[in-house]
């Protein structure tokens, strides 16, 4: 499937935002004028889960069984488009049927892939485990998305999770959620976290040293 490549973020950047929680970056978001980035209904599949890394953007089609044929379920031309590091992520448009399994994963994760985001259903968390592929969604279900989804287009804008994202932008996953930086908004982002961790780390040093949590709150304004 002929699809455009993206423009990957260096990995100098990568190794600055990954340290750094979601929750973190939903507070530089307000900073940054970003409400719209932190993504409704989507949770990692298995506790420990987390994933850092530019976004291989999908865009799927849903129908009843039989609508498409097995080509159509290109799940290979997904895995095929991802290079080490990237992040896969699906637009099913909250479909419950699967988009992704147990083998999937494990391909992926031969092949180096830091994780899979997908608005709709994946399936096989056990495999999933067992291989250590991470992975967030927005339902667990038995079903195959086999005749049911047909991949219409890779590395276009996509909505997941009612966030906008575009090839290239920085998804970022752990136990609480996942968010998306815009590519060409990661460094101001990121600044703008790192000064947020800091707050974080400063107040707990304060603390324990007797301040409390409502004069922690006042000093710094972004924990």
């Amino acid at each position: 499937m002929d699809h455009a490549d993206i423009t990957r973020p260096n990995a100098a950047l990568l190794a600055r935002i990954a340290p750094i929680a979601t929750s973190t970056f939903a507070n530089a978001f307000d900073e940054a004028g970003l409400f719209h980035n932190v993504m409704e209904g989507i949770s990692g599949v298995a506790q420990g889960v987390a994933l850092c890394g530019p976004a291989i953007t999908v865009k799927l089609s849903v129908g009843a069984p039989g609508s498409f044929t097995s080509a159509n379920f290109a799940v290979g031309a997904m895995i095929d488009a991802a290079k080490r590091g990237d992040v896969i992520v699906i637009d099913g448009a909250g479909c419950r049927c699967s988009t992704w399994g147990g083998m999937a994963s494990y391909a992926a994760k031969l092949k180096g892939i830091a994780g899979l985001v997908v608005d709709g259903a994946v399936r096989d968390f056990e495999e999933m485990v067992e291989f250590g592929f991470d992975v967030f969604s927005r339902h667990m279900v038995p079903t195959t998305g086999r005749s049911r989804l047909k991949v219409e287009a890779i590395n276009v804008p996509v909505s997941v999770g009612g966030v906008l994202i575009n090839p290239g932008d920085i998804m970022v996953g752990d136990g609480t959620g996942v968010i998306a930086i815009p590519h060409a908004q990661a460094e101001a982002v990121v600044q703008f976290a790192a000064k947020c961790q800091r707050d974080d780390d400063a107040a707990m040093a304060d603390m324990k040293n007797g301040l409390s949590f409502s004069e922690a709150m006042a000093k710094y304004r972004n924990i």
